[in-house]
C-alpha cells in the first residue's frame, strides 16, 4: 500500500495543474496527469483565435500561490496566460507526471479493489485510487446543427480550433455567435475583411473593458514589495463580492445596483452611431441574466461600414453562404462558429460508470448535480472540478479552484488509510445541498432574469417543475471557501477493506 492513494487527473487546465501541485507539496507521490493534447493549459491551449484575453482582472486570475509581478496589462491575453501555465508546470515539478497525448475514453469503478480502472483511446489500462476530472465547463466546442452546411463550399471552423492558416484579408465572413469569444475576434478581424456579417440570435449587455498596459515601474514595485501585488489583487477581490456579485444574486441588491450598471453599458452602447443598429444593440431581458461581456471595441467594429448585424436565426446553408428564418441568403466564403461550449459535458470525453455499473450520463438525465460542485453519490473516490453550480457570474474562477483543491486534497488524505476502501458521498446529503441551491437560484438573476442561457439545463424542468441552474453557484467566492474549507466525513459513506 505504499504511496497509497494512488491518483489520477484528467486534464491540465488550470483545474488540474492546480490540483497536482498541491498535492506534490502536500507529499502525494504516485501522481499522473492525463492530458489528451501535447501540452498544458486547457482552454488557454485550446483558444488561441485573435484577441483571446481573460476578462478578469490578471491578479486575480492566477495562483495564490504563485503570483506573477510582470502581467503586461490589466487582462491578460491568452499567450500569456499559457506561458504563465506552463511556468507553474515546471516550476512546482508536475511536468514530469503528466502523460501527454494520453485520453482517458472510460472510467469505470471496481468496488471490490476500491480503485478505478481507466482506459485510454490507444487501448491502455491504468489503475487509481483516487480519480478526478479537470476537463471543465469549456472544454468542448459547440456546433450548432445546420442543414446543408456540409455542402458548402468555404472554409467553416470554431473560435476554439481557429484556423490561422486561412487568411481572412479581403473574405466574406459570416460569424455565428456574440457571446465572449465573438466580443473578442470580431474587432480584430473585422477591418481586414471584404464583408463582415455578425449573426446575432440575441444582444448582450456589453460593458467597457477597463484595460491598460501596465508600466515598468508597476512590475519593479510588484517585485521589490509584494504586499502591493496582493493589495491590488485583494481591491479587485472585493469589488467582486461587495458590488458585483449581490447584484446577481440577491433581489433587494439587483435593484439597487444594476441600474449603475445597466446606465454604463448603455454609455458603451452609444459608440454606435447607426441609429438603427444601436436598436438591435440593446437588450431586453436583466442585466446579468447572461454572462456581462466587455469590450472597449466590439460595437466600433459593429459600426464599420463592411460589417452587417443580423437578428434573424440561421435555419441552413447552401453553396455560397447561410440561410436565415426570414428567406434571405447571406453571401460567405468562411464560417466561424463564435457559439461558445457544451458546458453540460464536465466529464468529456469520458464515459464514467460507477458503483453496479451506474452510468453517469444516465445519472445527470434531468440535469448534472455534485454535492458542492464535486462529488456524486454512487461514484466513490471521484471528484469534479468547475463541476456543476461551480460558476460565478462575477469574479475568478481560479478562487473557486483553489477551494475545491484544499478540499480534494483532504479527500486524498482520507484515502490514505489503507484501511480505507472507498467513500462515497450519501445520496441524502447531495438531494438536500442540491435542492437548497436550486431554490437558492431561483432568486437570483439568472433564472428570473428573463433570458434562455447556457447557465439553465436544457433538459427542461426537475420533478418539481423549477428549471435547473447546473451552472452557477448562488452565493459569494467566500461562501464557497467556507463551504469547503473543511471535508466533514459524515457527508460520506465510508467503505473500510
Amino acid at each position: 500500500m505504499a504511496g497509497r492513494p494512488s491518483i489520477a487527473i484528467v486534464g491540465s487546465g488550470f483545474s488540474g495543474l492546480g490540483l497536482a501541485v498541491r498535492l506534490i507539496r502536500a507529499g502525494f507521490t504516485d501522481l499522473t496527469v492525463f492530458e489528451r493534447a501535447g501540452d498544458v493549459g486547457g482552454v488557454w491551449r485550446e483558444n488561441t483565435y485573435p484577441g483571446a484575453a481573460c476578462d478578469a482582472p490578471s491578479h486575480l486570475y492566477s495562483y495564490s500561490f504563485e503570483p506573477k509581478p510582470d502581467w503586461s496589462r490589466r487582462f491578460a491575453p491568452q499567450p500569456e496566460i499559457l506561458a504563465y501555465l506552463r511556468h507553474c508546470a515546471r516550476k512546482y515539478g508536475v511536468t514530469e507526471h503528466i502523460r501527454f497525448g494520453c485520453e482517458i475514453t472510460r472510467a469505470g469503478f471496481d468496488a471490490a479493489a476500491g480503485q478505478w480502472n481507466l482506459r485510454t483511446a490507444g487501448g491502455e489500462v491504468h489503475r487509481a485510487d483516487l480519480l478526478v476530472s479537470a476537463c471543465g465547463q469549456l472544454s468542448v466546442p459547440a456546433v450548432p446543427d445546420i442543414p446543408g452546411l456540409a455542402d458548402f463550399a468555404g472554409t467553416v471552423f470554431h473560435s476554439a480550433r481557429w484556423d490561422h492558416g486561412h487568411d481572412l484579408t479581403g473574405r466574406t465572413v459570416a460569424v455565428i455567435g456574440n457571446g465572449a469569444s465573438a466580443v473578442q475576434f470580431v474587432p480584430r478581424i473585422a477591418p481586414r475583411t471584404a464583408r463582415l456579417t455578425v449573426f446575432q440570435r440575441e444582444p448582450q449587455w456589453v460593458g467597457w473593458k477597463w484595460d491598460r498596459r501596465y508600466p515598468r515601474l508597476r512590475t519593479a514595485l510588484n517585485r521589490r514589495f509584494p504586499a502591493l501585488q496582493r493589495l491590488s489583487r485583494l481591491a479587485v477581490f472585493v469589488w467582486f463580492e461587495a458590488l458585483l456579485n449581490p447584484m446577481l444574486i440577491a433581489p433587494r441588491a439587483r435593484r439597487l445596483l444594476s441600474a449603475h450598471v445597466r446606465a454604463l453599458c448603455r454609455t458603451t452602447l452609444w459608440s454606435v452611431r447607426d441609429r438603427r443598429l444601436r436598436e438591435r444593440l440593446v437588450p431586453s431581458y436583466e442585466l446579468g441574466c447572461k454572462r456581462v461581456l466587455i469590450s472597449s471595441d466590439y460595437y466600433r467594429a459593429l459600426d464599420l461600414p463592411q460589417v452587417d448585424v443580423v437578428t434573424s436565426a440561421v435555419v441552413g446553408a447552401t453553396r455560397d453562404g447561410l440561410v436565415t428564418g426570414d428567406g434571405r441568403e447571406h453571401p460567405a466564403d468562411t464560417v466561424v462558429f463564435g457559439t461558445g461550449f457544451r458546458t453540460r459535458d464536465f466529464v468529456a470525453p469520458m464515459r464514467v460508470t460507477g458503483l453496479t455499473e451506474r452510468d453517469l450520463d444516465e445519472t445527470w438525465r434531468d440535469g448534472p448535480r455534485a454535492y458542492l460542485g464535486m462529488a456524486i453519490a454512487g461514484f466513490p473516490n471521484f471528484f469534479l472540478m468547475y463541476g456543476p453550480n461551480t460558476n460565478v457570474g462575477s469574479g475568478s474562477v481560479v478562487h473557486m479552484l483553489e477551494s475545491q483543491i484544499a478540499y480534494i486534497v483532504q479527500a486524498a488524505r482520507t484515502l490514505r488509510d489503507p484501511e480505507v476502501l472507498y467513500m462515497d458521498v450519501r445520496e441524502g446529503v447531495l438531494a438536500d445541498f442540491d435542492d437548497a441551491l436550486q431554490r437558492r437560484l431561483d432568486g437570483t438573476v439568472w433564472n428570473a432574469g428573463g433570458c434562455d442561457s447556457w447557465y439553465l439545463h436544457s433538459g427542461g424542468t426537475g420533478a418539481d417543475g423549477r428549471r435547473r441552474n447546473a451552472s452557477n453557484w448562488p452565493g459569494s467566492m467566500l461562501a464557497y471557501r467556507r463551504r469547503t474549507r473543511a471535508l466533514d466525513p459524515s457527508d460520506y459513506r465510508i467503505v473500510m477493506r
